[in-house]
């Protein structure tokens, strides 16, 4: 471990995580959308399930799974339109939900869960740590699968901090835009939002 970490390119590995993060993508959107309509403390918990789901990610990743998956098309393609189909389905969530009566534990629960399965079956995600992550892997310096979950545990850190500060933002400009966030263009604005996410997913991962 101590080799590999001597000689791991340390600046360039953060920098490539931190560029990765900031390039406008599904969680990026989502969690702006919903942190803006819902607030921080729920946007904070959808961060949570997007962490589980893509440490989800790392671990099948460590264990060898995600590259027996990325090299079976049927599988790849399942979990590349399943994702594409769950974004579009919280695309219509978001414009027919107008209850204002929900509890912010409620909405805390869902976003949760949202987060999770949105980068469970996220392939973007799955091609992520097999390609980009992996390629700064030596396997010559020792077992492949501690280098992915340490590589890929630093990206994490990196993820959680950026969607943090976007939840952060996403809250701060909801407040702005709370009293017509109910009204017929805001829910068509986020719906919108979401269904172009879904399609950027399933062109981005062809």
């Amino acid at each position: 471990m101590t080799d590999f970490l001597s000689q791991l390119d340390w600046r360039a590995f953060l920098l490539a995580m931190v560029l990765i993060e900031l390039t406008p993508g599904p969680n990026m959107g989502w969690l702006a959308a919903l942190s803006a309509q819902h607030g921080k403390r729920v946007g904070v918990m959808a961060v949570a399930g997007v962490t589980l789901g893509l440490a989800v990610q790392v671990l099948a990743a460590a264990a060898g799974l995600s590259a027996v998956l990325s090299n079976v098309p049927m599988a790849y393609q399942f979990l590349r339109w399943a994702g594409v189909l769950f974004m579009l389905w919280l695309a219509w969530e978001a414009f027919s939900d107008v209850r204002s009566s929900a509890s912010t534990d409620r909405l805390s629960r869902k976003g949760f869960r949202h987060g999770l399965i949105a980068n469970v079956l996220n392939p973007k995600a799955l091609m992520f740590y097999v390609v980009v992550v992996g390629q700064f892997a030596a396997p010559s310096l020792g077992a492949f699968w501690w280098q992915i979950l340490l590589l890929g545990g630093l990206h994490l850190c990196v993820a959680i901090v950026v969607h943090l500060l976007i939840v952060i933002l996403g809250a701060y400009l909801g407040d702005a835009f709370e009293r017509w966030r109910r009204s017929l263009p805001a829910r068509l604005f986020f719906s919108l939002s979401l269904v172009a996410v879904a399609i950027w997913v399933a062109f981005a991962t062809r």
